[in-house]
């Protein structure tokens, strides 16, 4: 309760740089004992599996629960990490980075963000793989032609989605071509609309069966083996299947989507939605019945 207690200062002492920087560092504590709840939760979903199963009843319930938790989450970290970003502290935010309105990039450079996307997906498959996919990417502006593809966006939410899908695609195409020694690139596609900015990942994996579509992202299933606790900091290049699920969430909070649309022996098709307009990027949060109040 130390921000409570904080608030509660007079105005003229909240003012002065010392209390504002404590502030600043108590929201940064307070963000950073978080970062783990992801891991934890995951682990407690593993943990009841194992010893109750999985019904479908539990199965729907715990999705509708973790959907609400983690959009909540994302929320929550977006507010820590604008004040602590705006207001300094030990957290300021990087000089070639001035631009930003906090974690705001009000000229968000698509293609560059997916290119970092993929170099650092690729280093996890280089490693497990000792090979990788290229990339194969396409760009067109539809509103402003010539133009580079910018949006106001955080880019670090959609640095999370192609992190995600990326690792996804690769994991895919190297197990799939295993035999032949072939990988065939992964092809992403740009457009910027006047309504939307859509990006399209496309892998020859092999795609997965109609039926199986939605349990991608449910919470309780995963196509990976189990990763170990203790190196799940070690950014597996796949773990507790809450990738897919989670970078849903940061695309549907500003309003966008995320859909997979799968051709089962050949490969499949993932496509993030985002608002190209930022007045119609108003971040999306659950709204609690009444027997939350309970």
């Amino acid at each position: 309760n130390i921000m409570k207690e904080i608030s509660l200062l007079p105005d003229n002492l909240l003012r002065t740089p010392s209390v504002q920087l404590v502030q600043s560092d108590t929201v940064i504590r307070i963000r950073n004992r978080h970062n783990d709840v992801i891991p934890t939760m995951a682990q407690g979903v593993i943990e009841y599996k194992e010893n109750f199963g999985v019904d479908p009843v539990t199965s729907q319930n715990v999705q509708y629960f973790l959907d609400r938790f983690f959009m909540s989450r994302i929320s929550i970290r977006m507010l820590l990490n604008q004040h602590s970003l705006l207001f300094g502290g030990k957290d300021k935010g990087s000089p070639s980075h001035r631009k930003h309105i906090g974690s705001i990039n009000p000229n968000c450079n698509v293609v560059d963000v997916i290119q970092d996307g993929y170099e650092n997906a690729r280093r996890l498959c280089d490693l497990y793989y000792i090979n990788s996919p290229e990339l194969e990417l396409e760009e067109l502006n539809a509103k402003s032609p010539g133009q580079p593809i910018q949006v106001v966006y955080v880019p670090s939410h959609l640095y999370h989605m192609v992190f995600e899908l990326f690792k996804n695609a690769m994991r895919a195409t190297m197990e799939h071509h295993a035999d032949k020694g072939v990988y065939p690139p992964i092809q992403v596609h740009i457009t910027l609309g006047n309504e939307d900015l859509t990006v399209k990942m496309s892998d020859r994996g092999g795609g997965v069966p109609l039926r199986k579509i939605d349990r991608l992202f449910n919470y309780m299933y995963s196509t990976a083996p189990r990763p170990r606790v203790e190196t799940s900091r070690a950014v597996p290049l796949a773990g507790f299947g809450y990738g897919l699920p989670i970078s849903r969430l940061y695309a549907q909070y500003f309003q966008g989507d995320l859909k997979l649309y799968s051709l089962e022996g050949y490969g499949t098709d993932a496509v993030i939605y985002i608002k190209a307009l930022s007045t119609e990027s108003i971040e999306r949060l659950p709204v609690y019945n009444k027997a939350a109040w309970k």
